[in-house]
């Protein structure tokens, strides 16, 4: 349901979840990217309908580690397409030699989504036969588009290889999903550390770190688990991304943002039904995990933007642009649609130094098109629409701040004891 509202770009605000045997409760505050209140009657049908589906066909909680292939295909109706997966050691000029193998081998990049995370990278990149068009079929050519690719990973270091390459059903490929996957997969989260500074106390001056806390209910045998941090869209998704990868179960959550800070606080326990709360070790790789879970989408550098007509090379055209330039890029996220192409590229100067300015002439006179920059990095570039929400909230508490006390999701949490004796887990 998360993923739901979270691919119709709605930004979720405040989020109350629970359960009681086999039924469930879950309320989201959500307004638009702007912050502002949904009053489109078609949008909010469409919300429904794709919630209900969602709950009906439980697509969601089929996502599976790796993504069966034959399984996607049985499921959904629809064209195929031909995706490429990738993670590893990341380094500067990466992407461009991988989209530049790409064209060599006359495929045809539609989509391309990187994160990188401590120094690691992972990468799914969307392509078509150049020659016939639509996904590529034959398997021998699969083998050999996988294989160069994996000798340009493993090219540097002897990095292990960790490319894929394979036909999905359209429908069942969530890219940003799978690069969760990935590089929990990668364990990018071992290089996390844990925010040594205090958020506590009301006359503290507060710490914008990522905090987590694991703690236990010794009567319900739940793990209680508080994470705190920056607020920013799609945090949500991600926290619960990571704790399905780890095969948790959430039976009641508590989500809230004030100002610039989100806090989200879990019960849950672990899907395998073992006896007992987890060692310290399962403890801190939990906490780890969760800290890479806020940090992967969060890149800092300069970001760029470009609305340009599609054709064949342009993302090795635009990667290497920016590779001779002595530029590395910490994010990418591009689709094409109609004939266009448009994305962003979040870049940092390998020196250390500010970015230059001039590489929007640079990238311009590679696409033709419109580029644009903006020098924030993506978690405050963001955290308008974010903090749009929160304002919207606050502007009006003092006129509703009596109502909220008996909010739905204040009923259910001053019930949670009494309830939940009988709580099952939310199968989503």
């Amino acid at each position: 349901m998360v993923q739901v509202l979270t691919d119709l770009d709605l930004i979720i605000s405040k989020s109350y979840i629970s359960s009681d045997g086999g039924w469930f409760m879950d309320v989201f505050h959500v307004t638009d990217e702007a912050g502002k209140k949904l009053t489109d009657e078609t949008l909010m049908l469409h919300i429904q309908q794709e919630l209900c589906a969602t709950r009906s066909k439980g697509e969601i909680s089929r996502d599976r580690e790796g993504g069966s292939d034959k399984g996607e295909e049985e499921e959904v109706v629809g064209r195929e397409i031909t995706a490429m997966e990738m993670s590893g050691m990341d380094r500067t000029g990466l992407l461009s030699e991988l989209s530049g193998m790409l064209v060599e081998l006359g495929c045809i990049v539609t989509a391309a989504t990187a994160w990188t995370h401590n120094d690691r990278v992972a990468c799914i990149i969307l392509v078509e036969d150049e020659s016939k068009g639509g996904p590529i079929s034959d398997p021998k050519r699969l083998g050999l588009v996988e294989e160069q690719l994996e000798n340009v990973v493993a090219a540097h270091r002897g990095e292990r290889k960790r490319v894929r390459v394979t036909r999905l059903g359209a429908g069942h490929t969530h890219r940003e999903r799978r690069l969760h996957q990935l590089m929990y997969a990668d364990r990018d989260y071992e290089s996390c550390r844990a925010c040594d500074g205090d958020s506590s106390g009301e006359h503290k001056k507060e710490c914008d770190g990522t905090h987590v806390s694991v703690g236990r209910c010794e009567d319900k045998g739940y793990l209680m688990v508080n994470v705190r941090s920056r607020d920013r869209p799609k945090l949500l998704f991600d926290t619960v991304c990571v704790l399905t990868d780890m095969q948790y179960v959430v039976f009641h959550a508590a989500i809230s943002s004030k100002r610039s800070m989100a806090n989200q606080e879990y019960y849950i326990r672990h899907s395998m039904g073992s006896a007992g709360f987890p060692s310290e070790s399962e403890k801190q790789k939990l906490t780890l995990c969760l800290i890479a879970a806020v940090e992967r989408r969060v890149s800092h550098g300069l970001r760029v933007d470009i609305l340009t007509e599609n054709r064949k090379g342009l993302l090795s055209n635009v990667t290497r642009v920016l590779r001779e330039n002595g530029l590395s890029i910490s994010r990418v996220e591009i689709e094409t649609e109609g004939g266009k192409a448009e994305g962003s590229f979040f870049v940092r100067d390998c020196s250390g130094e500010e970015v230059n300015p001039n590489i929007v002439e640079l990238v311009k006179q590679e696409t033709g098109g419109s580029v644009v920059i903006d020098h924030k990095s993506p978690h405050r570039l963001h955290q308008s629409s974010s903090s749009s929400s929160s304002s919207v909230i606050n502007q009006s508490k003092d006129t509703v701040e009596a109502k909220q006390k008996f909010s739905l999701g204040s009923l259910l949490w001053s019930r949670l004891e009494r309830l939940s004796s009988g709580f099952g887990p939310i199968r989503s």
